[in-house]
């Protein structure tokens, strides 16, 4: 899933300062989960910007925001509320709050959240959620070699050839709070009888497939 951290209400108010009709979106999976886009917090909001003068001509939760399809269902059901409108603020992701803008002529867009990375929920329960980075979304992937777990992004590095020479004690010399992923991946491998994998010298990384812009068609 994408991880997002709402931005402070000072920007989103300095965003919007022009404007006296807001529009609110928020996406019902991603950001909902990280609390940073769902009906709690589209109400939040609105509270918020209506005590700074603010009107608030509508909020919809999208299911979900990156979903071009659903942005235009959509926007045919709020097209008055939506027209009316000054500005629209997005709390989905980055993607999210992009299909928004594209598929919304004419309208000004703002971001509501900052898009931090694609993760894994750790811990989700009513008073805490913890997530975890675990995929740079390379292109690339060796998870095939390194027993499922990814060096590229769980290394401060990014070592593709096994730890560098600061490893002590099993931590990293970037974060000594953080566990040697390397270490970590040896130990997987033992367990999987597939220790001779460490021994193949990997070639570097093929950057071209994360090439930015990418399209892809999927029949």
């Amino acid at each position: 899933m994408i991880i997002t951290s709402q931005k402070p209400f000072s920007d989103i108010i300095e965003y919007v300062k022009n404007d006296k009709k807001i529009f609110l979106i928020g996406c019902n999976i991603c950001a909902t989960i990280c609390r940073t886009g769902g009906e709690e917090e589209l109400k939040k909001m609105k509270k918020l910007l209506v005590e700074r003068g603010k009107t608030v001509t509508g909020t919809v939760v999208l299911d979900p925001a990156c979903s071009i399809v659903e942005i235009k269902r959509f926007y045919r059901k709020h097209i008055n509320e939506i027209k009316s409108a000054d500005a629209l603020v997005s709390f989905a992701c980055g993607g999210g709050t992009q299909a928004v803008a594209e598929t919304i002529e004419g309208s000004k867009v703002f971001p509501g959240n900052d898009t931090l990375f694609q993760g894994e929920i750790a811990k989700y329960t009513l008073r805490e959620r913890e997530f975890r980075q675990r995929c740079s979304l390379c292109g690339d992937c060796m998870l095939a070699v390194t027993g499922g777990i990814c060096p590229v992004t769980r290394c401060p590095k990014g070592l593709i050839n096994g730890p560098c020479g600061g490893t002590k004690d099993g931590k990293c010399e970037v974060d000594k709070d953080l566990e040697c992923v390397w270490l970590t991946i040896y130990e997987r491998l033992k367990q999987m009888n597939k220790l001779d994998e460490m021994k193949v010298i990997r070639e570097p990384r093929d950057h071209s497939k994360s090439r930015k812009p990418q399209n892809i068609s999927v029949r």
